[in-house]
């Protein structure tokens, strides 16, 4: 599983301009899903996401969790996280999860990160949804759980 994480003070999801998912401060995980990933990339990413001290402490440093925060987490799908640019000038998809094992991932994921309390909040799996956020920091990561990077 690859995912891009946005530390954010507010963020929205649109699917045909109705709003499906908002939050106030906590993280945007945009997620994207491999054809080799299982139970254990939702385990490790889900945990590591939600244990990542990338929110500031008292003393203004990266301290603390989105667990000591009581953050919520908005999540949404992206299959082009998965394109291979490497070669020509389109993106190879040939990694990308098929859709029905991406969207079992994707539900799975979402409950891995629920289990933790976390409040979560979503686009809709395979649709053409609008994302509108306040990046706080910035902060932005890539995190895989291939180790791809």
């Amino acid at each position: 599983m690859r995912a891009v994480i946005q530390r954010v003070s507010r963020a929205e999801v649109k699917v045909e301009g109705k709003i499906t998912g908002a939050i106030k401060s906590g993280l945007v995980v945009l997620l994207g899903v491999h054809n080799d990933d299982s139970a254990d990339d939702v385990a490790w990413l889900g945990d590591k996401i939600v244990h990542l001290r990338i929110f500031d402490d008292p003393q203004g440093k990266m301290n603390l969790s989105l667990l000591d925060t009581s953050g919520a987490m908005l999540v949404v799908s992206q299959f082009t996280l998965l394109g291979d640019c490497r070669k020509g000038r389109r993106p190879s998809w040939s990694h990308a999860a098929r859709p029905a094992l991406a969207e079992q991932l994707y539900h799975d994921f979402i409950a891995r990160v629920r289990q933790h309390g976390i409040d979560v909040h979503t686009g809709r799996f395979q649709a053409m949804m609008k994302v509108d956020l306040t990046n706080d920091g910035p902060v932005t990561l890539l995190l895989d759980s291939h180790k791809q990077f």
